[in-house]
């Protein structure tokens, strides 16, 4: 006997021991047994004044009065019911869990399995690598849709190059920054993403606000209420429950310019939204004013992080301008994080097209290289070492979209760079990458990297 009780008492050790370790702050796990418990006294109550009505009216039979325990005082029935009841509670919706996850957990997983997994997940999302990601547009915000899943200490570095659209109008009126970009980080970030995203992303239609959307009046009210922009950022995301952080590459109020070939002579284009429209190929890019100063935090975040990612996103106008930020490229160059750029799944009309995906990296390297002073785009070190690019190429670009040319996953001989393929594609909109597929295929490099 003494081996099996012993057997037993191990086993409802082990059983407690792992119930409490799911009741550990931080797993979001507590929340929901308050609601629990108090729907379970809702009903015993309801319950409760039923049984009371027909106890009163009703005459038992013997059966049953021996099963109420009728001769034993009520404290104690109440007391036996009630642990009765709130074990069979417990042990059914483990076992329905148990049940439901069976799909998905390995064979003879048992409830110390489950806490320790639950464990795993928050401290990796906790104490996941420091990755700063750097972009702008909708292609930033897919990484980030994707990264949160793995870690929550994510840094967006973003453009405040955009004057088109809700953002340009209210750059010109209010003399804020962008906010647009900002807004698409936000959401990705969000606990609730599709209904973040949905709400954000919603374009009041008439009226003085006709053309707004409700995200960029969101962040610019709350950069008034707070005092600035930065603060304004901050305080969003604490509202909205973001994992991570977004900051600007800089604070100023700077104008993109474009300089483009047009056969006998070039043209300077100003505006990050009129540059795609200049229908001519991209010599160089710049800021006016020239040299503008860096967000002293994210250059912080910069030399602080594990992994340094550019894009995926509009090259010229969305990954560049980052990078013509002096601070922001030299933090680059100093930190020893492992550093990638994310080429884009497809070229990019008025911006990249015919572009190889060694056209991306040279356009790059040539503009870090120029804000960093030199007089040349030759440059003897890579910025980024590290390419990802998507190697499934089986979903072809619909008929009516075939100004869009897939990038293919090579590169040439002699690269200072090395180029990683792999499936990273939306397969129903087979020009963009799949958020999921995305960030597991990063996060996977970097594992291995280690």
């Amino acid at each position: 006997m003494l081996p099996v009780t012993s057997k037993i008492r191990g086993v409802m050790r082990s059983g407690v021991k792992s119930v409490f370790r799911l009741l550990h702050p931080g797993l979001g796990l507590k929340r929901w047994f308050i609601p629990l418990m108090v729907g379970v006294v809702i009903v015993g109550l309801g319950i409760g004044l039923f049984l009371r009505e027909l106890y009163a009216e009703t005459t038992y039979p013997a059966f049953l009065r021996l099963v109420l325990l009728q001769a034993w005082p009520r404290w104690i029935r109440g007391l036996i019911f009630v642990t009765v009841g709130g074990g069979l509670i417990g042990y059914s919706l483990f076992q329905l869990n148990k049940h439901l996850l069976q799909a998905f957990l390995p064979d003879q997983a048992n409830l110390e399995y489950v806490a320790e997994q639950v464990h795993r997940h928050r401290r990796r999302r906790r104490d996941g690598p420091k990755i700063v990601v750097i972009g702008g547009g909708s292609g930033l915000s897919v990484l980030l849709s994707g990264l949160k899943h793995h870690t929550e200490n994510i840094t967006a570095i973003v453009t405040v190059a955009d004057d088109g659209g809700s953002s340009g109008k209210l750059r010109r009126e209010l003399g804020v920054l962008p906010p647009g970009d900002f807004r698409n980080c936000i959401a990705a970030l969000a606990d609730d993403e599709a209904l973040t995203t949905q709400l954000f992303r919603y374009r009041f239609r008439s009226g003085g606000l006709e053309g707004h959307s409700f995200g960029n009046l969101f962040i610019t009210a709350m950069a008034e209420v707070t005092g600035s922009f930065e603060e304004g950022l901050y305080q969003s995301g604490r509202v909205l429950n973001i994992r991570g952080k977004i900051l600007p590459s800089t604070l100023e109020n700077v104008t993109l310019y474009a300089e483009v070939d047009e056969g006998a002579q070039t043209r300077t284009v100003a505006g990050e939204s009129a540059i795609p429209e200049a229908n001519a190929p991209i010599l160089r890019v710049y800021l006016q004013p020239d040299a503008p100063r860096a967000f002293p935090p994210a250059v912080q975040a910069i030399l602080n992080a594990d992994l340094i990612v550019a894009g995926p996103g509009s090259l010229y106008t969305s990954v560049i301008p980052n990078l013509l930020v002096t601070e922001i490229t030299a933090a680059i160059r100093t930190s020893k994080a492992a550093k990638v750029y994310i080429c884009n799944v497809a070229t990019q009309p008025g911006e990249t097209d015919g572009y190889s995906l060694d056209d991306h990296v040279q356009a790059i390297q040539a503009h870090a290289r120029m804000a960093g002073g030199e007089s040349t785009f030759e440059s003897p070190n890579i910025l980024f070492d590290t390419v990802l690019s998507n190697n499934n190429l089986a979903h072809p670009i619909p008929k009516d979209m075939r100004h869009l040319t897939p990038v293919q996953p090579t590169s040439p001989a002699g690269s200072k760079y090395t180029v990683i393929g792999a499936d990273v594609v939306n397969e129903p909109r087979p020009w963009r990458h799949d958020p999921t597929k995305l960030a597991n295929q990063l996060m996977n490099w970097y594992n291995n990297k280690l």
